[in-house]
């Protein structure tokens, strides 16, 4: 009997029993989030401390989804570059992922999805201000299953508008995937290396 489950409900221990997951404890797997960063201008520093006070100001009511993608990770993505050729976006996609063997289909949509000639280069899964991002940790690598090419790296960034964690997932015998240092928007320039990780990015899906 094939069990489908909504994707904002997946686990790790989902994922690990029934896809093959495997946490890699290998310093040298995720390495683009630290090594050869680009360098920040003092132009994307002053955008970067707006956000931040945009940010600030709303956090004092309740913020929903969209107003995080809208103040938060929309000015991101036009920093690192992430709105221009090659690259393109989607919002709210429907992704649907099965497992035969297992008898598990996972249904959800993705928040933010950009895309670079059909290859899945960033999952964002943005949840509401104050939810922990453990929440979508696995939402996000389980959006990752669906990429067409499942042959190359892939890299996704889980955040609450305040909170940022970014991650890799590779296929070889398994599904090998670790996780970077959490950020945080109230920590000093934070910020700043959460910009110019996603700018290391895109240098690399680019290379």
């Amino acid at each position: 009997m094939t069990e489908t489950i909504q994707a904002e409900r997946v686990t790790l221990y989902d994922l690990i029993d029934k896809f093959n997951f495997k946490l890699s404890e290998n310093p040298a797997f995720f390495r683009e989030w630290q090594d050869d960063l680009p360098e920040i201008n003092e132009r994307e520093k002053q955008q970067l401390h707006r956000v931040k006070n945009n940010y600030f100001n709303l956090a004092m009511r309740p913020m929903v989804e969209d107003m995080v993608k809208m103040v938060v990770v929309s000015p991101l993505l036009d920093l690192a570059g992430f709105y221009l050729p090659p690259f393109y976006n989607t919002a709210e996609s429907s992704i649907e992922i099965e497992e035969k063997d297992k008898g598990l289909i996972i249904r959800g949509r993705i928040d933010v999805l950009v895309l670079q000639d059909r290859f899945w280069v960033l999952v964002i899964e943005s949840k509401r201000s104050g939810f922990s991002l453990e929440v979508g940790i696995p939402q996000c690598l389980a959006y990752m299953l669906g990429s067409p090419h499942a042959d190359k790296s892939l890299f996704g960034l889980v955040t609450n508008g305040s909170n940022f964690i970014f991650l890799k997932l590779v296929k070889g015998e398994q599904f090998e995937y670790a996780l970077s240092d959490e950020f945080s928007l109230r920590r000093g320039d934070d910020l700043v290396t959460v910009l110019a990780i996603l700018k290391g990015l895109k240098r690399e899906v680019l290379s």
